[in-house]
């Protein structure tokens, strides 16, 4: 895979999560691909049920994003996710991605993202002042996955 196709994968998935095509999404990862972030820990179908599940749901949703890096099998992806949370709550996340690729599919994603001060904005009052505690992150994490039918972070 050379610089151009993972630029051309990170575009594509970036491009259909802006239009909100979950379905997209999913079909760039393989499927025994990984993705970690603050909230979730998945692997193969798993991460393409959480885009259908996450885009489906968010009719607010307006995402930018830049490539950073997009090397032989590798890539980085500054982006920014602006929506209302539960329908009310503006939130504006600003991540970093970190991609592995392979035969044109991605294989692993690693999402960074400061989590206190997501929950700040998304839950108010008890993210301000639980967000930067393991136990806190565990039940939004809980709440997340059954919310779009997944299994928690461990």
């Amino acid at each position: 895979m050379n610089n151009g196709d993972t630029q051309a994968v990170l575009t594509k998935l970036f491009d259909a999560f802006s239009r909100r095509d979950g379905a997209v999404m999913a079909s760039l990862y393989a499927p025994g691909a990984q993705f970690e972030d603050p909230i979730f820990k998945l692997q193969g179908e798993e991460i393409g049920r959480m885009w259908v599940a996450l885009t489906s749901r968010s009719k607010d949703l307006s995402i930018s994003y830049t490539v950073g890096q997009a090397a032989a099998g590798r890539g980085v992806v500054e982006w920014t996710a602006r929506y209302l949370f539960g329908g009310k709550r503006p939130v504006v996340n600003v991540i970093l991605s970190e991609f592995e690729l392979a035969d044109g599919l991605i294989t692993k994603q690693t999402d960074r993202w400061d989590f206190p001060r997501w929950a700040a904005q998304a839950l108010g009052a008890p993210g301000s002042l639980f967000g930067s505690f393991a136990w806190f992150r565990k039940k939004v994490s809980r709440d997340a996955a059954t919310r779009i039918g997944l299994p928690p972070k461990p």
